[in-house]
């Protein structure tokens, strides 16, 4: 059965300039939240990674919702005032609304990330927050509130929290949890780093501090997981996590890992099968940079860039470590292609950190934005060729290459920021995927995406019945105007951050959809044809689509 969605598009609200994307005004969207990054002059490590931001329909009425997460109390910090992380309400007119305290979702501690998936398959998203100091697992009870549930559970470590992945690594229909684990980290073990003749104290590069295991738990169906990293490559390779995306990079069916990791080599754990995980990394040619140095990798992504069906990897590094763009050579192994695209270039002053490959222009083709700042606010004073607040960046892809568009992509992408999560997600419900930023220490940019005007879309919401319900995992074929083309529902990707769960198809000038084909995720394995509306947003259920044969695939 296909079901449409409400999607009409409000009208006024002014923006701030013009462009491919434009800045939503504060007073127009009533966003008032600020992230407090609590700077001191100890220069704590974690002031300066956060914050990770989020879009999420809470509220199931076809509307991307925001959250936000915010520092707080922790062994190193005592804020003068509480503080809070934000759930913010979409009111279907361009507006939002605070709700944080009613639906019971502040966070705690020193918060960093956020994770929004349908982990128990009831209907209702759901909702982790990583963290230094504890993370804390949010179940939506379908009334607009949230209950703690993180020790009933059983997602407790003592670790520092960054990045977190819901996705079904054994294919029993249930997501799992991955959580990125970062250095060890505390008061009585804080370092201090900078120039001590001048009295200046800069934040320590990861280097100084001791790697950790990320950890993996399997989804139990009743409400629990059980962490089974234990004894596997994942809890043996000791990493600094900050950003994952889980992918099937070899198109076995099989969900895999990909782990950015601070001042060591990044992680790519290959799922086996039967619980087996193979950390491949160095053999796949991901861990190090081309001159075999660890690097450090921040925001991580995956998609099928070039439509050959595999998927291409990306993580973004610091300052003249220049960002790296994987091409998938379907043999478990991969080569950077970021000079031949241009990103290694436009990245080379730069240091990266949420990001997301995604079609802005509904063209068919796969973008990238990318968000930046450096993570040492006095950087400057011993570095005159590199900033604190750096630009974002847009790549629009173009005869195979990603072209950088950044120059005329609207004021936003010429103001400096120290950007950190980036999440994605069609706030208006228009089919132009919109942006929403993360800033260490201020206010959050919403960005309005104006590319995709006059071309063509389908939105759809994909439900799994026998699969996971938010579909994770799930194939999509499309054909329209004589070009067809597909992608994986992929999950995680960014850093610290969630996006709209949604999949928005660009048909570029087409005005009809020939068809829309989903091969959910095991244990269905099942193929469907279904014909969506375009230019709205359609449900597609599991089993209400019509059976292709194999024969036909």
């Amino acid at each position: 059965m296909l079901q449409l969605l409400g999607s009409s598009v409000f009208a006024g609200g002014s923006t701030l300039g013009t462009g491919l994307f434009e800045e939503m005004p504060r007073e127009g969207t009533h966003i008032h939240w600020v992230h407090e990054n609590a700077m001191s002059p100890e220069r704590y490590l974690p002031e300066s990674l956060g914050p990770g931001v989020a879009f999420l329909d809470f509220d199931n009425d076809g509307w991307m919702d925001i959250y936000l997460v915010n520092s707080g109390a922790c062994d190193f910090y005592k804020p003068p005032k509480p503080l809070a992380s934000a759930l913010y309400r979409n009111n279907r007119d361009g507006t939002f609304t605070d709700v944080t305290r009613i639906a019971g979702v502040p966070g705690i501690g020193f918060g960093m990330g956020v994770a929004a998936a349908d982990y128990d398959n009831d209907g209702n998203v759901d909702l982790l927050v990583t963290g230094y100091g504890g993370s804390v697992l949010y179940h939506n009870n379908g009334d607009g509130t949230f209950a703690d549930v993180t020790r009933k559970s059983g997602i407790t470590f003592p670790h520092w929290t960054t990045s977190a992945v819901w996705f079904d690594f054994d294919n029993d229909g249930l997501l799992d949890l991955f959580v990125c684990s970062f250095v060890e980290f505390g008061l009585n073990k804080h370092v201090h780093c900078g120039d001590n003749k001048l009295g200046r104290r800069y934040y320590c590069i990861p280097k100084v501090f001791q790697p950790t295991s990320s950890v993996l738990f399997r989804n139990n169906g009743d409400g629990t997981f059980t962490k089974i990293s234990a004894g596997t490559e994942i809890e043996r390779a000791l990493g600094k996590g900050l950003g994952v995306v889980a992918c099937d990079i070899n198109n076995d069916g099989l969900f895999d890992l990909f782990v950015a990791n601070d001042t060591v080599q990044n992680f790519l754990f290959v799922n086996r099968g039967n619980g087996g995980w193979e950390e491949i990394g160095l053999s796949a040619e991901v861990a190090y940079s081309v001159d075999g140095k660890a690097r450090s990798g921040m925001g991580v992504d995956a998609a099928d860039l070039d439509g050959d069906g595999w998927a291409e990897l990306f993580v973004a590094n610091l300052d003249r470590e220049m960002f790296s763009l994987y091409r998938n050579n379907r043999d478990e192994t991969f080569t950077d292609d970021a000079q031949r695209h241009g990103v290694a270039q436009a990245t080379r002053l730069l240091s990266g950190w949420g990001l997301k490959f995604f079609d802005y222009d509904n063209d068919g083709r796969v973008d990238l934005f990318l968000a930046n700042g450096h993570p040492d606010d006095m950087v400057e004073i011993y570095n005159t060729s590199v900033k604190y607040r750096e630009p974002l960046l847009l790549f629009h892809q173009e005869d195979g290459r990603l072209r950088n568009v950044s120059n005329v992509a609207g004021p936003a992408f010429q103001r400096p920021l120290s950007a950190r999560g980036l999440a994605v997600g069609d706030f208006n419900n228009d089919g132009q995927v919109d942006v929403l930023v993360g800033v260490n220490g201020g206010a959050p940019l919403l960005l309005k995406n104006r590319a995709a005007t006059g071309n063509h879309w389908v939105g759809l919401k994909l439900v799994g019945k026998r699969s996971n319900r938010d579909a994770v995992g799930a194939r999509i074929t499309w054909s329209a105007g004589g070009m067809k083309r597909s992608r994986t529902k992929t999950a995680g990707g960014s850093y610290l951050s969630s996006h709209d769960p949604r999949e928005v198809l660009g048909l570029g000038s087409a005005k009809t959809l020939d068809w829309v084909e989903v091969r959910w995720p095991r244990p269905s394995d099942r193929v469907e044809r279904f014909k969506p509306v375009p230019d709205r947003y359609s449900i597609l259920i599991e089993g209400d689509g019509e059976s292709v044969p194999p024969d036909q695939l």
